[in-house]
């Protein structure tokens, strides 16, 4: 089964392993690829169809209908900003098709807070980084909706 994961924000495409956070760079929540934003308010969207399974203000997870999820991190150590600089467009639970808006993200007020904009973009619990084949040019820029990477499972 493969599944094919675009971009929710645009920017540079990044190397996970050059997130400046283990949790990420390490793989602890899944392999994936992050991109780095341009720094203006842009909307993130969907990597993937289905089901919006969890939507907090910084993150969410997109449950496609053969189970895979893939998280959307806005910005590093951003839950600590209790949704400040975040507008969430739909509602937990909610069907999403890919490309479709779900968050604004306000990435200069991100930045003055001294926080890092990077978004990975993982797909939860995949244990094989070589199930995560990344098709975007590293360090070039990537449109929203552009394909980043495709998951095998």
């Amino acid at each position: 089964m493969t599944t094919t994961v675009i971009a929710p924000v645009p920017g540079r495409a990044m190397s996970l392993g050059d997130v400046p956070d283990p949790v990420f760079a390490q793989g602890m929540v899944g392999y994936g690829a992050a991109i780095d934003p341009p720094r203006e308010v842009i909307t993130a969207v969907a990597p993937v169809g289905g089901r919006l399974l969890k939507l907090m203000p910084h993150a969410f997870v997109v449950l496609t209908a053969d189970n895979v999820g893939v998280l959307v991190h806005l910005g590093l150590d951003t839950v600590a900003l209790d949704g400040q600089g975040f507008t969430t467009l739909l509602q937990q639970g909610e069907q999403v098709r890919a490309g479709q808006p779900v968050t604004t993200f306000d990435v200069p007020a991100i930045v003055a807070k001294g926080l890092d904009p990077v978004v990975p973009v993982v797909v939860m619990d995949e244990r094989e980084p070589g199930n995560i084949s990344v098709t975007a040019a590293l360090g070039a820029p990537i449109a929203s909706g552009g394909e980043l990477f495709v998951a095998q499972r």
